[in-house]
């Protein structure tokens, strides 16, 4: 969620043409799903809300669009809604008032729409009853956050950045070289503002965080104080102090149950140096490790799985977007990380944004003027109305196909993206005991082709031939298989 562009061209093929990197199919295959290779229970897709929820938070027909799977009017046409579960509700790190005569020292390049408003804003009061916090702050952020979980989301609490106030250089943006800005004696205080954010939550806003990271990003050195939105550098010396505050914090605000995730790294090789540089005591209070995906088709996927899964931790991909408007990328991402990094969520940055090719729908955030859908929302909703929460995780061998199966419904669901030419993909279930799909064999499939007309186009033309299905996937194309009827 920094400038995106110029970190994808940086890191993107550490490891483009080894293991992981290989990927795309790129002529006929064959992909054989066992049952087996399980590697468990799927918890969601989700978005981060912060600057889209800003502008657009109190819309229920956003709200719908993105948290629910219902068919949703919009701009003249219907959607499908994409059916996320997970909301991040980012805590703010501005405010307008001064404390003392000192005020908030903003960067020059920073938009309003990505300052994001905190509701500790007077540092020489620690009661969250006084004026010293506002509680009336995000509005817009936080009827996001509700409507999500109002319609069945579960949530996660995180901050780009501490209070100004708690900054060395009073600038929420980063500090001038794009060092720790977080001032040593503030360490606790903004694992207390996290708590007691959270507290509120579950008292007020009848949300109950799952979980709460304190940091975004925190090893890479762009924070800066004239970066384009709030961040902060925190090193993982530092990183180990905040965590085990946010700890005592949350207990003593009677959240014994809401669980630590960090470090929400920028991608999975350097997220693998942070959590290795930890020490026993540390890793103890982390119940879940946050990784973004913003190393493309490169890094070591497969290590950091190792390492967190050794560990005992849940791990998500808590962060992905790109530039890439057609969506073929992303749906790669998500394959590659489905096969390698064995997630057991995902979401995506910002399913609204500016730019028409990091954007799910994109809009403007001078008029707060909604606009196009773009070619990757119906991409995403390959995946996330399909592959739903308690499904367990497949896979599928190969870094361009996802599979999961519901064993109460007893229904195998494959999705398979194509960024090459056109090409078939042959399913083997033969590992399966049991395979006959619906009447007659029948496969139901939903089709993406962004430099097409197909946007999310549902078929049912295809079947079974014993336990294969063979499937046509035009060239640049995301298919979804539905095969009904399947017994481990």
């Amino acid at each position: 969620m920094v400038s995106r562009r110029s970190i994808l061209a940086a890191t993107g093929g550490a490891v483009a043409g080894g293991l992981l990197g290989a990927g795309a199919a790129e002529a006929d295959a064959t992909i054989a799903i066992k049952p087996s290779a399980d590697f468990g229970v799927w918890e969601g897709w989700g978005t981060s809300l912060a600057w889209w929820g800003n502008v657009f938070g109190d819309r229920d027909d956003f709200a719908d669009i993105f948290f629910t799977t219902k068919s949703v009017a919009y701009n003249g046409s219907t959607l499908p809604g994409l059916g996320l579960n997970i909301a991040r509700y980012n805590l703010g790190a501005s405010s307008w008032n001064s404390v003392d005569g000192e005020p908030m020292v903003a960067s020059p390049n920073i938009p309003r729409f990505k300052q994001i408003e905190g509701f500790w804003q007077d540092w020489r009061n620690t009661d969250p009853a006084s004026s010293a916090w506002n509680w009336n702050a995000d509005a817009k952020q936080r009827a996001a956050l509700v409507k999500a979980t109002q319609r069945g989301a579960i949530s996660e609490l995180f901050a780009n950045s501490p209070m100004w106030w708690m900054c060395l250089n009073h600038n929420p943006s980063g500090a001038a070289g794009g060092g720790n800005n977080l001032q040593s004696w503030n360490y606790s205080q903004h694992a207390y503002h996290l708590a007691v954010t959270a507290r509120r939550a579950r008292d007020s806003w009848g949300v109950n965080f799952r979980t709460v990271d304190p940091f975004n990003e925190p090893s890479s050195s762009w924070w800066t104080a004239t970066g384009t939105q709030e961040g902060c550098h925190v090193d993982a010396a530092i990183q180990r102090t905040v965590l085990a505050n946010l700890r005592t914090a949350l207990d003593q605000q009677g959240l014994t149950g809401v669980g630590i995730s960090a470090s929400d790294e920028t991608n999975y090789d350097l997220a693998r140096t942070t959590w290795n540089s930890f020490d026993a005591a540390t890793k103890n209070v982390v119940r879940q490790v946050n990784v973004h995906g913003y190393q493309g088709t490169g890094g070591r996927r497969d290590l950091l799985y190792t390492d967190v899964h050794g560990a005992g931790k849940q791990l998500w991909n808590s962060e992905t977007g790109d530039s890439d408007g057609t969506g073929l990328s992303v749906a790669h991402d998500i394959c590659l990380d489905w096969t390698w990094l064995h997630p057991t969520a995902w979401c995506y940055w910002q399913v609204m944004d500016p730019s028409a090719g990091w954007s799910a729908i994109q809009y403007d955030p001078a008029t707060s003027t909604p606009g196009a859908v773009q070619p990757k929302y119906y991409v995403l909703a390959q995946f996330t109305r399909h592959i739903r929460p308690g499904m367990r995780i497949l896979n599928t061998g190969v870094g361009y196909a996802a599979a999961a199966y519901d064993s109460a419904a007893r229904r195998l669901v494959v999705v398979a993206v194509n960024t090459g030419a056109a090409q078939n993909l042959t399913f083997d279930l033969s590992a399966f005991s049991q395979v006959s799909g619906g009447s007659g064999g029948l496969v139901p499939r939903w089709t993406t082709v962004p430099s097409g007309s197909d946007r999310y186009a549902a078929r049912s033309d295809t079947r079974l031939s014993g336990k294969t299905v063979t499937l046509a996937f035009p060239a640049g194309s995301v298919q979804t298989l539905q095969i009904d009827n399947v017994v481990v």
